[in-house]
C-alpha cells in the first residue's frame, strides 16, 4: 500500500504537467476545430526561458526560491506567450479558411522549425539547473518504505490546480471567456454580432503558451535539465491526454492528464519502465473503443 501510494503521487505529479499543456491542445481545437502541433515546442520553449531566467536573475543576485520562481514564471508567461501568438500569426491565421489539412501540415512544420530553431540557438546538449526547491513531508513510514511527498511535488500540483481554476473562472466570468464561448459555437455569427474573432484566437493561443509555460518551469524544478526534444513526447502525451478526456473539453484535458501521469507512474512502477510510453498509447486506444469522443467530449463536435 505504501508503494501504491508513493506511486500515485508520482503519477499526480506527472499528470498535472501532461494536464497543462493539454489545456492549450483542448482551447485551441475547442475554438478553431485544428490541432496545434507546435503546442509541444511551445512547452520546451517555455522550459528554455525558465532556465535562462534563472541564471540572469542569479546574475542579479535574486536568489531567494520564492521569489526567483515567481519572477521566473511571469517571465516564462511573458515570452512563451509572444511565440504562442507568433505561431498563430504565421502558421494557422493565413490558412484558417483553407482545407483542414493545410493548417495541419504548416504546424508540423512549425514544430521542426522551433526544435531546431532551439537547438541551433542552445545547443543539442543537456542543459541542467542546480536544485533550488528542496525538501518534503513524509507521509508514512511502513516498514523500511517511507511514503515522501516533496516540496517541488506539491507546488507542482498546486500550481496545476490555482492555473485550472484561473482558466475556468476566465471562461466563465469575464468578457474574453464569453467571445472563446461563442467563437466556439460559432464563429461566423460570433463575428457578425462585434466579436473580434481574430483578437479572441489570438488570445487563444496565448493563454495556452502560458499554460505550457507554466508546465515548462515547473518541469525545469523538478528533473533539472532540459534539452530541445522536451517537446516531443510530452506533446505527443499531452495531445493523447487531451483525447483521453474529450478534445474541446477543459475539465477533460486536466482529467486525461492526471490518468496519463498515473498510468505512467503505475506501469513503470510495478511493470516496466521500458515499456511505460506503450501503455499510456493502449490506454488510449481501449478508452476510445468504448467512448470514441473521450471521457468528457461532447458526443458532437461542428465548426462552421
Amino acid at each position: 500500500m505504501a508503494y501504491f501510494l508513493q506511486q500515485t503521487i508520482n503519477g499526480l505529479t506527472l499528470g498535472s504537467i501532461y494536464g497543462l499543456i493539454a489545456l492549450g491542445y483542448t482551447m485551441v481545437y475547442g475554438i478553431v476545430g485544428m490541432i496545434n502541433f507546435a503546442h509541444g515546442e511551445i512547452y520546451m520553449i517555455g522550459a528554455f526561458v525558465s532556465l535562462i531566467a534563472f541564471a540572469v536573475l542569479g546574475l542579479f543576485g535574486i536568489t531567494w526560491a520564492p521569489l526567483a520562481i515567481v519572477l521566473v514564471l511571469l517571465i516564462a508567461i511573458v515570452f512563451t506567450g509572444a511565440f504562442g501568438w507568433a505561431v498563430e500569426r504565421i502558421a494557422y491565421r493565413p490558412l484558417r479558411g483553407s482545407f483542414h489539412l493545410a493548417p495541419l501540415i504548416s504546424a508540423i512544420g512549425m514544430s521542426i522549425f522551433l526544435q531546431n530553431y532551439v537547438q541551433l540557438l542552445q545547443g543539442a546538449r543537456l542543459r541542467t539547473l542546480p536544485a533550488l526547491v528542496s525538501g518534503g513531508v513524509t507521509l508514512f513510514r511502513e516498514n523500511d518504505f517511507e511514503v515522501r511527498i516533496s516540496t517541488i511535488q506539491i507546488a507542482i500540483i498546486l500550481l496545476a490546480g490555482v492555473l485550472m481554476a484561473a482558466l475556468t473562472f476566465l471562461i466563465e466570468h469575464t468578457r474574453l471567456g464569453r467571445s472563446q464561448r461563442a467563437c466556439e459555437q460559432d464563429m461566423g455569427m460570433a463575428g457578425m454580432i462585434g466579436i473580434n474573432v481574430d483578437r479572441t484566437i489570438s488570445l487563444t493561443f496565448v493563454i495556452g503558451a502560458a499554460l505550457a509555460a507554466g508546465a515548462g518551469l515547473m518541469v525545469t524544478l523538478y528533473y533539472g535539465s532540459v534539452d530541445f526534444f522536451i517537446g516531443f513526447l510530452a506533446g505527443v502525451k499531452a495531445f493523447t491526454a487531451a483525447v483521453l478526456g474529450g478534445i474541446g473539453s477543459i475539465p477533460g484535458a486536466m482529467l486525461g492528464g492526471i490518468l496519463i501521469g498515473l498510468v505512467e507512474a503505475y506501469w513503470g512502477g510495478y511493470v516496466s519502465g521500458a515499456y511505460k510510453d506503450v501503455s499510456v498509447f493502449a490506454v488510449l486506444i481501449l478508452v476510445l473503443t468504448v467512448m470514441p469522443t473521450g471521457l468528457l467530449g461532447k458526443p458532437h463536435i461542428q465548426k462552421v
